[in-house]
């Protein structure tokens, strides 16, 4: 039986993982989350990026200002641009792209003066063009003049691929692109693999670039020294950086555009081609079969890893593992220069431990029913909701806990009983709205409601549920169940009850052993040991002193000044030698309030002269504490009888003030 459970928790997180790959691989493949995994390559690929020590290239831009200079309309004279190339060889520009397709020709003496001027250091853009049609796809490459390229000038192809969403991410995967051909010429021999990914260094004119103008008067109008040894790209690169709105003359969308909303000139892409074939800076596409067998180990664990945590763990779980594989693809990003989209993964992960989550809470649920069903009509409602909660519990036993108990007893309800004997119904009303508010202050303080006996609630606290402070939840029980009565008296008053209703609480603090007890049948789930029947006989002392509360000596202790208690007496418990401290709670009163602190000095002058024997000290004292609490009367009233009989009949020798305990 056990090895079925086992291996029944085995297969089931395998089943689930099963299933979410099967459907979560075919969605990687469709274009839709394609644009979804792209807008993280984005994201990741342009957050902190790597980038070269050195720009590779200098971008010379056909701008407003060179038209505004030139004063020529374009496209202008082809001596121009032979003025330019010799100007930029001589200001050591090595080598030189022209991101300007030469096509057509112009006026033979124009295209004669561009041709001298180029040489073997010179590119000259070409173009391909795709025809598209259902039965047939027709690319058509576009050279420059032949005459241009008689002195030794090169050619390469400057059309670029984008991807479906309109975003230029990719190395140009056509033969001799321009970049290429221009790393070539700089002594760079480089082969990305298909499909690599494009590592842009920054937002729009991240590059140096200088006017086309002023390109042409290198000496007078540029730094010494900016274009040597760079690569000189000429291309359309205007100041007024184009939106996505306005468009703009060959500037295309990158990564950088989701966070700048502008596009990037086509020379400053070539630009950033060459510097990623030249510092071997792009980006491989992870294998096809990797991202499949990533999303299946990580679903398993996430499903392994979180089946036995609740939902908060869970959630806590779910997050650190999101955030770790997206830390894990960025690394690989960065340093390993390697995408592997992390999307997917996290969407997977999620729905594992959703799902897994549901499937658990569920059964939970249903197990909880089938235990609320079986033992409503025989438990209390928390023990129920604990046992619900912690199946394991359905068994009889207990364990040693110190726990705070209370009894609190209704005075006088049997005489009450006897009067309204009549009126059975009448008498279970007035018992329940006794009985209501006392349970309802036990639970709002965390307490466990042991048993109705009677007229009389047994409760405890610090079991089943931890509570470091059970003390003073105890006794903060008790001040409530004062005042509650206080109020129901008033009600029952203005009802016509003339017998106001009293209680008298014990609450004492000690190891006992608390668990399920009873027969194999029938048990509850209670507190045993000399601490509850000390806590019994607690409650049943209020009576002769007077007082709504009797508080053992270790729950006072544990309260270590933070309710306004006075000590009653020395009691001499069955079972102990020692006689041990009592206390009372003054309700009405904090431990900071001035006549507490006033009726705490004369109250202990008063227990310490009576202890010691000077019997006319102590009653002037006992005195002085009745005028400042009334409400203590009863046990003044008490310490001047006791102390009367001590003075007929002095006590025994070695006695120091303690009383015997009366059995409840």
């Amino acid at each position: 039986m056990a090895r079925g459970r086992i291996h029944g928790s085995l297969w089931l997180p395998l089943l689930l993982a099963a299933l979410l790959l099967a459907g979560l691989v075919p969605l990687a493949a469709s274009n839709g989350w394609q644009v979804v995994e792209n807008r993280a390559f984005d994201l990741f690929s342009t957050y902190d990026p790597l980038r070269p020590a050195a720009h590779s290239a200098v971008i010379v831009a056909i701008d407003e200002p060179s038209f505004a200079e030139i004063g020529r309309q374009w496209p202008w004279p082809r001596s121009v641009h032979a003025g330019l190339a010799q100007a930029l060889r001589r200001a050591g520009a090595r080598p030189i792209g022209f991101d300007i397709v030469f096509a057509e020709p112009s006026q033979p003496a124009e295209d004669a003066a561009l041709a001298a001027a180029l040489a073997g250091d010179t590119v000259l853009a070409a173009d391909i063009t795709a025809i598209a049609d259902q039965r047939f796809e027709q690319r058509i490459r576009t050279e420059p003049l032949a005459p241009l390229l008689a002195g030794g000038a090169r050619s390469g192809v400057a059309s670029v691929d984008l991807d479906a969403d309109g975003v230029l991410r990719r190395l140009p995967n056509v033969p001799d692109p321009f970049a290429g051909v221009l790393a070539r010429l700089a002594g760079h021999e480089a082969v990305p693999p298909p499909g690599a990914l494009l590592q842009y260094f920054g937002p729009p004119r991240s590059y140096p670039t200088v006017s086309y103008y002023q390109a042409l008067e290198p000496a007078t109008m540029l730094p010494p020294g900016l274009l040597s040894g760079k690569a000189a790209i000429i291309g359309f690169s205007l100041q007024a950086v184009p939106t996505i709105t306005s468009g703009g003359a060959d500037a295309y969308v990158t990564p950088y555009t989701v966070k700048t909303g502008r596009l990037t000139a086509g020379a400053e892409v070539q630009a950033t081609i060459l510097d990623n074939l030249v510092h071997r800076l792009w980006i491989t596409p992870a294998p096809a079969w990797l991202p499949p067998a990533v999303l299946a180990v990580l679903l398993l664990v996430a499903l392994f890893g979180t089946r036995r945590l609740g939902p908060v763990p869970s959630l806590a779980a779910l997050a650190l593992l999101a955030i770790a594989i997206a830390a894990g693809s960025y690394a690989l990003l960065r340093f390993g220069r390697v995408w592997l989209p992390p999307v997917l993964p996290m969407l997977g992960t999620t729905a594992a431990i959703i799902v897994q989550g549901g499937y658990g809470f569920a059964r939970e649920q249903a197990q909880r029913r089938r235990i609320t069903r079986a033992f409503e009509h025989y438990l209390a409602p928390s023990m129920v909701s604990r046992l619900a909660q912690e199946p394991d519990q359905l068994q009889l036993g207990g364990e040693t806990r110190v726990l705070t108990v209370l009894f609190c007893d209704v005075r006088g309800f049997t005489t009450l009983s006897e009067r309204m004997q009549q009126d059975p119904q009448g008498l279970t009303r007035l018992l329940n709205r006794i009985l209501t508010p006392l349970s309802e202050a036990v639970l709002a303080t965390g307490g466990t409601i042991d048993k109705f006996i009677g007229d009389c609630v047994m409760a405890f606290w610090n079991a089943p549920l931890d509570d470091p402070d059970h003390a003073a939840h105890a006794v903060e029980a008790a001040r409530r169940m004062l005042a509650e009565t206080a109020a129901l008296n008033e009600q029952l008053q203005r009802e016509g009850m003339a017998s106001p209703i009293a209680i008298g609480i014990g609450i004492n603090t000690g190891t006992c052993v608390v668990g399920n007890m009873g027969s194999d049948r029938r048990f509850d789930y209670s507190a045993l040991g000399d601490s509850v029947n000390l806590a019994s006989r607690l409650e049943g002392a209020c009576k002769r002193y007077g007082v709504g509360t009797v508080i053992g000596p270790d729950t006072a202790q544990a309260l270590d000044g933070r309710a306004a208690l006075i000590e009653l007496d020395r009691l001499v418990v069955k079972g102990r030698r020692e006689s041990a401290s009592v206390f009372t709670l003054l309700a009405h009163r904090s431990a900071e309030d001035g006549a507490y602190q006033a009726l705490t000095g004369e109250h202990e002058a008063a227990l310490t002269a009576y202890r010691a024997r000077c019997w006319d000290e102590a009653r002037a004292a006992f005195l002085r504490c009745r005028d400042i609490e009334p409400s203590l009367s009863a046990l003044y009233d008490l310490y001047a009888v006791r102390i009367a009989e001590h003075e007929h009949s002095p006590p025994p020798e070695g006695w120091a003030g303690e009383t015997i305990a009366a059995e409840k």
